[in-house]
């Protein structure tokens, strides 16, 4: 079976949902859900963040300095989605998509509550790329809900449930199928 070219597009997946909250200019709180978001540094950890000039967002995370990367589960796909497609310029997304606020430990930035991870950044570098803005913001602390770790208190994803964007369907995180390495074992 042979290939077929296509048209150039970002083409890896899937691509994971991530609801970022921050304060904007003017202290409100918001949320934007983004799916171009993905590890660049492990130590210490570092996070690029794709997000388009002209969305409200861009400014906002760029003022503040700083955001808290929030992984949503299966259970808040609606909110996930609506953060996504609904502009903070006008809309208190929190209220409407009633979600709760809670404290970080070491930005200003709130966490989303319901979200069962939740990782506090600050912004180091932001590149314009073309059509996005790269954001490369590090991480300073890391929050898990207690009952997504499994007994020897590691992230249990079974638990967590996380969600991938494919193209533009929502997809959840499947099943372990190895672990890093497994071909190494004899």
């Amino acid at each position: 079976m042979g290939k077929k070219l296509q048209g150039l597009r970002t083409g890896i997946f899937p691509k994971p949902v991530i609801m970022v909250s921050y304060l904007d200019g003017q202290g409100k709180p918001n949320i934007v859900t983004l799916a171009g978001v993905g590890v660049v540094c492990g130590d210490p950890p570092k996070f690029g963040l794709a997000i388009r000039p002209s969305r409200y967002s861009n400014p906002g995370i760029t003022n503040a300095g700083e955001c808290v990367l929030n992984i949503p589960d299966v259970d808040h796909l609606w909110a996930a989605d609506f953060c996504g497609n609904t502009s903070g310029r006008d809309t208190d997304k929190f209220a409407a998509a009633k979600l709760t606020m809670a404290k970080a430990e070491k930005v200003k930035a709130p966490l989303i509550a319901e979200c069962p991870v939740n990782i506090e950044c600050v912004l180091e570098h932001k590149l314009h790329l073309g059509s996005h803005d790269l954001f490369i913001v590090q991480a300073v602390a890391i929050h898990i809900d207690e009952d997504r770790l499994d007994e020897r208190g590691r992230w249990d994803f079974t638990k967590l449930q996380p969600m991938g964007v494919c193209e533009q369907e929502y997809r959840t995180v499947g099943q372990a199928i190895g672990v890093n390495g497994f071909s190494k074992n004899k």
